[in-house]
């Protein structure tokens, strides 16, 4: 489980396809200060297991993921070249302040930028993306975006807009590589799924039905 509070900005180090899957190396320091192999870091807001370390000169300088064919289908990481920059949060630790909202790591769906709207102290973008992922859009919810929990400020169809600050900008990927065009991943807010899970299935809640608790009787 992560926040979507990005920790730090990584670089593409490798990306070694082969029959269909792929090997990616992400070099960067803060989330592998800690990390043991089959930690999990949310790369790009897509969660993934930590099975070797980059280490050339003995010093811990990134990591290594592998990415079956499912994730370089259903996610943008596929997108990626060398040199990329790419979100990077740690586990959520159940002792830490919880900044963001609650994010999963498991994409939803990829979306596209259409627009940026640079404007005095906020950059706004606009991104169209599957059905599968507008049908939980609402204004003043939330979205992950490539890793990054944001809110959405209005949705019209299948786009809808965010804005980000000045530090939103210079903490992530965003300042430079969130432009016309660009593919990003996408995760919905996973209590607006299972409320709409509850809901489709007609079923009544057991507790709505259940014998109202007895005071116990008093002396």
């Amino acid at each position: 489980m992560f926040t979507g509070i990005v920790e730090e900005v990584g670089t593409v180090a490798s990306l070694d396809l082969h029959d269909g899957h792929a090997r990616l190396g992400i070099a960067c320091a803060e989330v592998v200060r800690d990390a043991a192999v089959g930690d999990s870091i949310a790369v790009d807001g897509c969660c993934l297991t930590a099975t070797t370390f980059l280490e050339p000169d003995g010093v811990r300088r990134g990591f290594v993921a592998d990415l079956m064919a499912e994730t370089l289908r259903a996610t943008a990481l596929g997108d990626l070249d060398i040199g990329s920059g790419v979100n990077l949060e740690r586990a959520m630790r159940a002792d830490d302040r919880f900044g963001g909202h609650l994010v999963q790591g498991h994409v939803d769906g990829v979306g596209v930028v259409v627009a940026r709207d640079e404007q005095p102290g906020t950059v706004f973008v606009s991104i169209r993306v599957p059905d599968v992922v507008a049908r939980y859009l609402v204004p003043k919810g939330s979205i992950t975006l490539s890793g990054v929990s944001l809110t959405v400020v209005d949705v019209e169809g299948d786009l809808f807009r965010v804005g980000l600050i000045p530090h939103t900008l210079e903490v992530t990927t965003f300042g430079a590589q969130l432009t016309a065009g660009a593919r990003v991943n996408l995760e919905a807010d996973v209590i607006a799924k299972y409320v709409e899970r509850l809901l489709s299935g007609g079923t009544a809640s057991p507790y709505l039905d259940a014998p109202a608790l007895q005071e116990t009787d008093r002396p």
